[in-house]
């Protein structure tokens, strides 16, 4: 029992750690969900991006950005990079997809712009689960729940037969 709890807690730890210390370091994470971007990142991995200036972005470059005409974020290489009237143009594809994104060219808002820095495989899948109320629950409530029980063990023993047979 001691060694489950001890590794959950190492578990939590670590997750904790690879959420904190990076954004701590000024990197923003996304959770790869789909599978246009197989074999660079997998379904399920943790990409953290790093803002950089869109003048330094490359042919090649991975960026987070929320194409033209949809709801979220997608995580896709950049296979043609132009400017135009001083702003950058780009073609985005998914190393997994067979063509260029259907969106076609596109420019970015803003100076600024995600860039895919580094990844941690199958860490998304933890931190997608903790997105669903159920698991919070039972991560938070799970231990809460072991300490309490735990403590009023403690507390029954303390408070037993022989407990009181050896008070003055």
């Amino acid at each position: 029992m001691r060694l489950a709890g001890a590794l959950l807690t190492l578990a939590a730890l670590v997750l904790g750690l690879c959420v904190i210390v990076p954004a701590l370091l000024g990197f923003q994470r996304y959770v790869i969900t789909s599978g246009s971007m197989t074999g660079t990142y997998d379904r399920g991995a943790l990409v953290f991006d790093r803002v950089v200036p869109t003048s330094s972005l490359r042919a090649g470059d991975v960026i987070t950005f929320r194409p033209p005409g949809q709801v979220g974020l997608v995580t896709h290489r950049i296979v043609s990079l132009r400017t135009v009237r001083g702003r950058p143009v780009l073609r985005t594809k998914g190393d997994a997809n067979s063509a260029p994104d259907p969106w076609g060219s596109f420019s970015l808002d803003g100076g600024e712009q995600a860039r895919v820095a580094f990844q941690l495989p199958y860490a998304g899948f933890a931190i997608a689960a903790l997105s669903e109320r159920g698991v919070r629950m039972v991560v938070i409530g799970g231990p809460a729940l072991l300490i309490a029980l735990v403590t009023l063990a403690g507390l029954w023993r303390a408070s037993g037969p022989e407990a009181r047979a050896t008070a003055p």
